[in-house]
């Protein structure tokens, strides 16, 4: 049983400058020594469709407001099984699946319990059909022990979930991205159990195929 969660599906999306230096919809800007909110790699790849005329009176902006540049939003649909244990999110351009770690690791290992192959060839298998030769493997934990054993954790677990993908994707050129994160960009609260174990995972992400959708 899935539950099926759609985020804003927004096609233009223009930001307000207002007097006071408030931003009303416009994306956050990030200091080149300050971490990205998402992963590398993984940011929005759309661009906009159409400019923006700032005079147009439609836009009815404050007096003294202009307007920030414009940024475009892909789509995106989420759904997960009813326990979370695997999400699957779509935008426009590529489709990630996120696999919570216990359903593929004994707790603090690395090595695959019995279940782990058949679902991990099960992604090999739709990539397979996507023919994509561009995959992205990045594991993440909670916020749980020091840093450096999560981020090695994390990279571990990548590894092993894309020397699995690799028994199956048949395309010899496909390019593999693997990193591990740590606890870096949770997904949800470390504070209880329930959000530590959604933490705790393995994203693979993959473009997708002409005729997806």
């Amino acid at each position: 049983m899935t539950k099926r969660h759609r985020s804003v599906a927004a096609s233009t999306v223009v930001g307000l400058v207002l007097a006071g230096g408030h931003f009303i919809g416009a994306g956050a800007a990030y200091a080149d020594d300050v971490k990205p909110s998402v992963p590398p790699g993984t940011e929005p790849s759309a661009s906009a469709p159409v400019p923006i005329d700032s005079d147009a009176p439609g836009l009815k902006i404050p007096q003294g407001g202009t307007l920030a540049p414009i940024k475009v939003l892909d789509i995106a649909e989420v759904v997960e099984d009813l326990g979370g244990e695997q999400r699957r999110q779509e935008t426009n351009q590529t489709v990630m699946m996120a696999l919570q770690s216990e359903v593929l690791f004994p707790e603090d290992s690395a090595v695959f319990n019995a279940q782990a192959a058949a679902r991990i060839q099960a992604i090999a298998n739709e990539i397979n059909q996507s023919k994509a030769t561009r995959i992205r493997v990045f594991g993440f934990t909670d916020d749980q022990g020091s840093y450096e054993h999560g981020k090695e954790l994390s990279k571990q677990r990548a590894d092993a979930v894309q020397g699995e993908l690799a028994k199956t994707v048949t395309d010899p050129n496909v390019v593999f991205d693997v990193r591990g994160y740590s606890e870096d960009y949770p997904i949800a609260d470390n504070s209880t159990e329930e959000g530590r174990k959604k933490n705790r995972r393995v994203e693979i992400t993959f473009p997708r195929g002409a005729g997806g959708g």
